[in-house]
């Protein structure tokens, strides 16, 4: 039973709190570790302020996704953490002895395979296999090869081979050198040499950009199930939702976190406008009365002293800080003048390839009409982008015919047309070629609805952010307003809001869409049909993404073992189930304990709430009732976490009872 005496602790607080209140802290304060720590950070840039006095702790286990518009600061905020740049001031903390892990822009492109140069990245495992050629006291050998068993080392190509795998590399092309593929895939080469590194913190800038939906999805689950903390930049919807358990928001140069995944965090937002509009409505209201109350008594002796009192009141009513949306930049695709008569694209028994004799794609039978929204899925090498080339005439079929309306125009947007913009021409001056008898007022108006204002308009390309450089394109590939649009990964340089902007411009638009994308929410709100290119040819997929989300995950997780023959040794039988208890009791332990875990937090919340329901501790003692509100916060957190590590391993466990 909890005393009713004050104890004093954690003078951070300057407060007084009950043994109860203080053990309850205390338990969680020691349970809690940090894997980083953001203090008061303050950086700016040529004098513009990216943060001020930003404060952000990263709990270990952590997976958090971070969030913000293009351009407020959040790749700046990584190289702060990995120490290229120093902070104005401030200071960010990262556990003592953690591992920072990191995609570098310097992707492998030498001569070594891609498995050799996933397990070099495990940089103990590779120096230990160097000293044990040549080793000669037999201690120092037993100590090397028990610590190789200790990491995992003797099925380390296993695990390399699985992540791989997992990003879309095959088995053969696993052997191949790095310097065969191309910068996307050599991303994801790198990326899986830091997964397969497995540091203490990773940290990951737009991991699913480089992916296809297939690869999307397996990293969802690798980051779901991986052992240590994650900090990810990302803007796709359906991976913030499914990967990570607290969300991160950039805004007003400050940091603030959110538990559960980006659904949750917009909820939370908007409940959070709600509440601050409505105070800042009572304090306007209240702000009204005490002005009235000095202006009509201020000059009667009888009321000086009460209108002296509102006086003073007025100038401690600090206005209320209100979260209101900047207005996201305009994206508006025109659409085609006229509708051309269906189909616009046909493709009879088509076969496409690049060499003679080695056919990528095979019996194409597809038809496009003028109001079709096609998503186009399937792993990246199968033949989407070989696809897509003969949909615009950039490459002719070895078989088969093509039929194009003869009237029909089509806008391309793809990265490689991102990378060859001019970097020495401005927005305005790329423009300047189709619009060559309009005015500049008509250049400039073109270019502001997509979200190009006065000042980007006279920006070079090359210092465009992503964001900026993929509006600029919009507007070139849609100024002809084109019937059909082909869009090979549209959003992948768009921030969130600007992905919903470019969401409600394809809705708006009345031609036909072609999409290629990862981003599973971009494609649940556009398309009507799926299109598979697999197998060497493309076919329509009956099922929703979701459907095809499942698939994938089964094709990833490994095969159930058979069942063993029936044994009628019983002793034999009785050794087997042992076995299987042995190898369960682990996982079994772990639920137990997570679930216990969870039973303790919810008793220490509930004995916070009977202290809060004590109403007069909120006027009684304003700043106790503060520490115990900001204790019962972060016990959600963690109920939270635990909630999220139980039901991991509970899945972890029911697999593997399957399994056995």
């Amino acid at each position: 039973m909890c005393q009713a005496r004050e104890y004093q602790i954690w003078p951070l607080y300057n407060g007084r709190l009950t043994i109860c209140e203080a053990v309850i802290w205390g338990d969680y304060r020691k349970k809690q570790t940090n894997m980083l720590h953001i203090n008061d950070l303050t950086y700016r840039i040529e004098g513009r302020p990216l943060f001020e006095q930003a404060t952000l702790a990263i709990a270990q286990g952590m997976k958090m996704g971070f969030v913000g518009r293009n351009g407020t600061g959040k790749s700046t905020l990584f190289r702060l953490i990995k120490g290229d740049i120093s902070p104005d001031d401030g200071a960010i903390n990262l556990r003592k002895g953690a591992r920072l892990g990191v995609v570098d822009q310097e992707v492998p492109s030498g001569p070594e395979s891609l498995m050799k140069t996933v397990l070099a990245a495990d940089i103990e495992r590779s120096a230990l296999l160097l000293e044990s050629e040549t080793a000669t006291d037999p201690n120092r050998i037993a100590e090397i090869h028990t610590r190789l068993s200790d990491i995992g080392a003797y099925s380390a190509e296993a695990r390399a081979g699985s992540i791989l795998s997992g990003l879309g590399f095959s088995a053969d092309e696993q052997q191949k050198p790095c310097s065969d593929f191309s910068g996307g895939w050599r991303m994801r080469v790198a990326l899986a040499a830091m997964l397969f590194a497995k540091p203490d913190l990773l940290l990951l800038d737009e991991p699913t950009n480089y992916l296809d939906v297939e690869g999307a999805v397996w990293l969802e689950a690798h980051i779901k199930n991986y052992p240590g903390t994650a900090f990810i930049i990302s803007h796709d919807r359906d991976f913030l939702n499914r990967a990570v358990t607290h969300i991160a928001h950039l805004r007003t140069r400050k940091l603030f976190a959110y538990s559960g995944g980006y659904d949750n965090f917009q909820k939370q937002m908007r409940e959070q406008q709600r509440l601050s509009m409505a105070l800042r409505d009572k304090q306007e209201d209240e702000r009204r009365k005490l002005e009235a109350f000095v202006t009509r008594f201020k000059a009667k002796a009888s009321k000086a002293k009460q209108a002296q009192s509102r006086v003073k009141r007025l100038e401690k009513l600090k206005p209320i800080a209100t979260i209101i949306d900047d207005p996201i930049p305009p994206i508006d695709l025109p659409s085609p003048e006229r509708s051309l008569s269906p189909p616009i694209v046909r493709f009879d028994d088509v076969v496409l390839g690049y060499e003679p004799g080695k056919a990528i794609l095979k019996r194409l039978n597809q038809r496009i009409d003028p109001d079709d929204r096609i998503g186009l899925l399937g792993k990246n090498g199968q033949g989407k982008s070989t696809f897509a080339k003969a949909i615009m005439g950039l490459l002719e079929p070895q078989d088969g015919f093509i039929k194009r309306h003869k009237k029909m125009k089509i806008g391309y947007f793809a990265q490689h047309e991102i990378d060859a913009l001019n970097p020495r021409h401005s927005a305005y001056e790329h423009v300047i070629d189709l619009m060559p008898d309009a005015t500049e007022a008509q250049r400039r108006a073109r270019l502001a609805r997509f979200g190009l204002g006065a000042a980007k308009a006279e920006t070079k390309a090359g210092d465009l952010s992503g964001g900026e450089k993929a509006r600029l394109l919009f507007s070139l590939v849609s100024f002809h307003a084109p019937h059909l649009l082909v869009l090979d990964e549209p959003a992948n340089h768009l921030d969130m809001d600007s992905r919903a902007e470019l969401i409600n411009a394809l809705n708006g638009y009345d031609g036909a869409i072609l999409v290629i994308s990862h981003d599973r929410n971009l494609l649940e709100s556009v398309v009507d049909r799926l299109w598979l290119v697999d197998s060497g040819t493309v076919s329509g997929f009956d099922g929703s993404l979701e459907d095809y989300r499942q698939l994938q995950i089964e094709k990833n997780r490994p095969p159930k073992k058979a069942a063993p023959p029936p044994e009628n040794d019983k002793t034999a039988q009785r050794k087997q189930a042992a076995a299987q208890r042995e190898k369960l009791a682990p996982l079994k332990k772990l639920c137990d304990t997570l679930e216990g875990d969870m039973e303790t937090a919810r008793q220490k919340i509930e004995k916070i709430d009977a202290t809060l329901g004590d109403g007069d501790i909120f006027t009684a003692d304003p700043r106790k009732a503060q520490i115990i509100l900001d204790m019962r916060r972060e016990l959600e957190l963690e109920m939270t976490t635990l909630e999220n590590k139980w039901l991991n391993a509970l899945e972890e466990y029911e697999r593997a009872k399957l399994n056995t």
